[in-house]
């Protein structure tokens, strides 16, 4: 399995602040209080129904590797605001938190911890820069793909985004993400080599240009590569050269050597109409079973709009609206601090605001999935104190956290603990899935949900609520912080 952190010493993607506050901790006497930190974020990209939940692996990786060089001790010497007994501890640094978090691929709604880290303060609070970096930017870039690979309805879709991404990492990780979200391959060749998400690519219009004539170039291709011919079409005239070209090469190359081609490929134009005539054409020639695959600025709503129009399409490759998550680029979560430890015990901690949907949920939580014996599909979430368990013998009484009068009661159900453990004490206990079973654990995931919960306009609005134990501690604090 590829290490992301391979050859590379992260430690120091933080921002400043999580070092001066660190410095300030050991100043204060308080480098070794216990401190629980929630990863969770408020709203779902594009208004939609669930996000999937991505980047686990990456800061599994950046946890194991935690590490301070000789060179990064003289960097924060020479600012000349830190103590020699921080710069002393960040030589002896040893990562030694507890962590808990949503398995990648899972579902997941607003407000629920996607992480939980429990630690020592410095130490908790100097991972915040790098769990929000990685767990944003894949979630985002899977939560993207999931919405996209439903829109094509069955069909394939291929991640073309890297030249478009915004910087190395994005490509490629992005790439890893789309797989997770259900993308069949990538044009990036690195994603490949290191995670093993299927390379595809033909041509470009530069190969096409870079010959005599058009069918020169389809037929150079077909000759070199007689068993995945896939041809793009559009670099003239789609429909009185592409087409055409396309069909005398498959007759006189690919059939004489008892080859069926793979696809044609419109990039340009009006593709519904394109897609509908190229079919036609290709059918009456012989060639029903030739794909058509589109590409050109896609993403959910256009493949929904192009369906709409009759369009005769068989896979889908889409770039910069997926790698960059276009029409809703940020990924909003955030790291809150919850709890601490005072002798033994926890005390919650709450960040109270003007504006509402930024108040914390204070404590130590788990989360807990509710699903119908019958049809097991998922029906609510529930937030708990991380001690509470559900006697699923006995009927469940949820209530809205904020319209406590909307209750709901559940009977026959049955319930999944959604953080599991991935760190105890700076040692990982977690077992990474491999890339190929994480896409089939989010495929599972998805099939839990409701149809209403998956519109891409007005989806229905997942339940999540706090158990009683939970809203009275957070409505204790509340009205009483002291």
């Amino acid at each position: 399995m590829f290490d992301w952190t391979e050859n590379r010493n992260l430690t120091l993607l933080a921002d400043f602040y999580e070092f001066t506050m660190a410095n300030g901790y050991l100043e204060e006497g308080l480098e070794d209080r216990i401190t629980y930190f929630d990863l969770y974020f408020r709203k779902i990209p594009d208004n939609g129904g669930y996000v999937i939940v991505a980047g686990l692996q990456q800061l599994v990786e950046y946890l194991k590797n935690l590490h301070f060089t000789k060179d990064d001790i003289e960097y924060f010497r020479n600012k000349n605001i830190f103590s020699d007994r921080f710069l002393v501890y960040l030589a002896d640094f040893k990562f030694e938190c507890d962590v808990w978090a949503m398995p990648e691929g899972s579902v997941a709604f607003p407000n629920e911890p996607l992480v939980i880290v429990r630690g020592p303060a410095v130490q908790a609070q100097l991972i915040e820069t790098m769990a929000l970096l990685t767990i944003n930017h894949q979630s985002l870039i899977a939560t993207k793909s999931s919405r996209i690979v439903r829109a094509a309805k069955g069909r394939a879709v291929m991640e073309f985004g890297a030249r478009r991404a915004q910087g190395a990492d994005a490509a490629t990780l992005g790439a890893r993400a789309a797989f997770i979200g259900g993308v069949v391959g990538t044009s990036n060749t690195l994603t490949d080599k290191q995670y093993n998400v299927p390379a595809l690519g033909t041509m470009a219009h530069s190969w096409v240009m870079m010959f005599d004539s058009e069918l020169d170039a389809f037929k150079a291709y077909a000759r070199a590569y007689p068993d995945d011919c896939t041809l793009l079409i559009d670099t003239y005239d789609t429909l009185k050269e592409g087409i055409p070209n396309a069909i005398k090469t498959f007759d006189e190359v690919l059939k004489p050597l008892g080859k069926r081609p793979k696809g044609v490929r419109i990039d340009s134009g009006d593709i519904a109409y394109l897609s509908k005539e190229s079919r036609k054409m290709l059918d009456d020639a012989g060639y029903e079973d030739c794909g058509i695959v589109a590409s050109n600025s896609l993403d959910e709503y256009t493949i929904t709009d192009l369906f709409d129009q009759g369009a005769k399409l068989t896979s889908f490759g889409v770039g910069e609206r997926l790698i960059t998550a276009k029409s809703n680029p940020v990924f909003g979560g955030v790291y809150k601090l919850v709890a601490i430890e005072k002798e033994g015990k926890i005390e919650a901690k709450i960040k109270i605001s003007e504006n509402v949907e930024k108040i914390t949920t204070p404590g130590f939580k788990q989360v807990y999935r509710i699903y119908d014996r019958n049809s097991h599909k998922a029906n609510a979430d529930l937030i708990c104190m991380h001690s509470e368990e559900i006697d699923t013998n006995e009927p469940l009484e949820i209530f809205h956290p904020v319209y406590t009068w909307k209750r709901k009661t559940f009977t026959n159900f049955y319930v999944k603990e959604l953080l599991v453990p991935i760190f105890e004490k700076g040692q990982c206990v977690y077992n990474l899935p491999s890339l190929d079973q994480i896409k089939e654990y989010c495929v599972k995931e998805v099939e839990t949900l409701w149809e209403e919960v998956k519109r891409f306009e007005f989806p229905h609005i997942y339940i999540v609520d706090l158990s009683q134990k939970l809203w009275d501690q957070k409505d204790k604090l509340l009205h009483n912080r002291d």
